[in-house]
């Protein structure tokens, strides 16, 4: 955590503020909520605040420490899961080189999730887990039924909880496998990891919601929508540093599965398949992936490096090195409180650190919020998922959202309104009356933005660069149910024109004459029948079709064959002196 606001970079997740919102709601009202908190677009209907164990914890240190408590929290957890994954690695008989190699990899590949969320805590849970379980199998102990309670814990801390289960149920199945496969036929060890599979699923019910939090998770897993549009639920992009790292780790752990398989560890293969499977699928689950490969790789490239060396002579430097990292191993496994009383001294001590005081500015428009902060508190905002967890975060309970980053409550329904307005689909308007939006803080890059810059209701209220304000100027008469006919972009009837504000019906044409007498005669047929020419078509802001197409580069002036009076154009004109505006 070193470099010009660093630990800032661990606030780059809004959802990180409701979080302490919600933390703050359940220490100032003795429970747990049961529906939602803060928005208008749902507002009262059935929310489950399922990691309500780690917004707590969040309220709590964000009440004696600020955002300070809240960085320095996710920066130790972030460092234990690193050490946790290491030692258990030296713990399976890893070279230490070997060990430090592969935990860079590790804490690289994992550093995609490396943000002040609940998931951290899964990022510590994980390993302890999975260590258990691995010392069971190595020597049976009654340690490995804290497991069942730490599922209970688990589960009111955040959703990773279904790793464990996972993994549980594989040992079982794995041990079954092995069992048959070596003709021992035992099946003690079996009984053993189901009765702990059964038990720590039955632990998961040991929350506020009961079995309804499963139903909600299952829906939640499995919902197409947001596998599609929710960016950690889709495949990893092989093109950032991290991904690489995590690369590196998938090809090796897949390469390690077949030396699995080949001494019948049936097991540690299934661990690692399974998860790559979901890491490849989904992006969430890629640090769960290289926690489960990344000791199991380096165990496998230990016993390779030791097979070659212990072929060379004592003076080789690939011996040499050998030897040294066999030697630091009990250097891992030493203990020390030094590292407690460091972070005690960052909370306490003034070491003049440049410790967070709001969200980072370079991913929220913390200025703007700042400059207009009574008109965003008291206007009903549109704004991004993103920013809408940064205005809970800033003005709950005054302020209440449209849409923010708990996907899993809004589902398809508002999902696919606030990405229809964002892009500026054909029903913009419709979705803003219909949510009385009457200020939007939105991003320059939003489609949206340049469509409001030309609605004549709203207005650009300040541009930093940034986002964008806009206030609406004039409220709409459109009741909710109302259907615009006229909205922009829409698909018309081919049978259909507007004249001004009015929709007309198009009469079937009769087949074009090619002759002057007969073109003229069909204007004027036309204009009796009352349809426009489409140099006079009209957008509902009023203005000029032709004017709009040119402006946004959507007709060339010269393509036009002669001067549209109406457009303020001339046939040929030399420069276009448009505004310089920003879309």
């Amino acid at each position: 955590m070193s470099g010009h606001d660093a630990w800032s970079r661990l606030l780059l997740d809004g959802d990180t503020g409701w979080h302490i919102r919600v933390g703050e709601y359940i220490l100032d009202h003795g429970t747990v909520p049961q529906t939602d908190l803060f928005s208008f677009s749902k507002a009262g209907e059935r929310w489950f605040a399922w990691e309500w164990g780690a917004d707590v914890i969040y309220a709590i240190l964000h009440r004696i420490w600020g955002l300070k408590g809240i960085v320095i929290l996710a920066g130790v957890q972030v460092a234990l899961y690193a050490t946790i994954v290491m030692r258990y690695s030296v713990w399976r008989g890893a070279n230490a080189l070997v060990t430090l190699a592969v935990g860079l990899l590790a804490v690289g590949a994992s550093s995609v999730h490396y943000l002040a969320r609940p998931h951290l805590f899964t990022l510590i849970l994980l390993p302890v887990s999975i260590w258990l379980l691995e010392a069971d199998r190595a020597r049976p102990t009654r340690a490995v039924w804290t497991l069942i309670p730490l599922a209970a814990l688990w589960t009111n801390l955040h959703g990773g909880f279904l790793a464990l289960i996972a993994c549980a149920g594989m040992m079982m199945a794995g041990v079954a496998v092995e069992e048959w496969w070596r003709g021992t036929r035992d099946w003690r060890a079996v009984r053993r990891y189901a009765l702990l599979t059964a038990g720590c699923f039955a632990a998961t019910f040991v929350n506020p919601y009961g079995y309804h939090l499963h139903e909600h998770i299952a829906k939640y897993l499995s919902s197409d929508w947001i596998r599609e549009v929710v960016q950690e639920f889709q495949s990893p992009s092989f093109r950032a540093e991290n991904i690489l790292h995590f690369e590196v780790l998938l090809l090796a752990g897949l390469i390690a599965s077949a030396s699995l398989l080949a001494r019948k560890n049936v097991v540690s293969t299934l661990w690692v398949l399974f998860w790559a499977h979901q890491a490849l699928g989904s992006v969430r689950h890629l640090t769960i992936y290289v926690t489960i490969a990344a000791p199991v790789v380096a165990l496998e490239l230990t016993l390779l490096w030791k097979q070659a060396a212990e072929r060379l002579p004592k003076s080789s430097v690939t011996r040499i090195l050998h030897d040294l990292g066999a030697d630091m191993v009990r250097n891992f496994r030493w203990t020390s409180l030094w590292p407690a009383a460091m972070v005690a001294g960052l909370l306490v001590a003034d070491l003049g650190i440049r410790w967070p005081q709001d969200f980072p500015a370079l991913r929220f428009p913390v200025k703007m919020v700042n400059k207009h902060q009574d008109a965003i508190r008291a206007g009903r905002v549109l704004t991004t998922d993103q920013w809408a967890d940064y205005l809970i975060y800033r003005f709950y309970p005054q302020q209440r959202v449209f849409f923010d980053g708990r996907s899993d409550f809004y589902g398809p329904g508002l999902g696919k309104q606030y990405v229809r307005v964002s892009s500026g689909a054909h029903d913009w308007k419709q979705i803003l009356d219909r949510h009385s939006f009457d200020v939007a803080l939105i991003p320059p890059d939003w489609s949206l933005a340049s469509l409001l810059k030309q609605d004549s209701a709203w207005r650009l209220k300040e541009d930093d660069g940034k986002s964008l304000l806009f206030e609406r100027t004039a409220k709409s008469t459109r009741t909710p149910t109302q259907k615009s006919d006229s909205s922009l972009m829409k698909v018309p009837d081919p049978t259909e024109v507007l004249r001004g504000d009015r929709k007309m019906k198009r009469r079937s044409r009769t087949p074009r004459t090619r002759t002057s007498e007969g073109l003229q005669t069909r204007k004027e047929a036309r204009r009796a029948e009352g349809v426009a020419p489409a140099a006079e078509w009209r957008l509902p802001s009023g203005q000029p079709l032709t004017e709009y197409a040119m402006r946004n580069g959507f007709v060339a002036p010269r393509l036009l064959r002669k001067p549209v009076a109406s457009a303020g154009f001339l046939e040929e004109p030399t420069r276009l002196d448009l505004p310089q505006e920003r879309y």
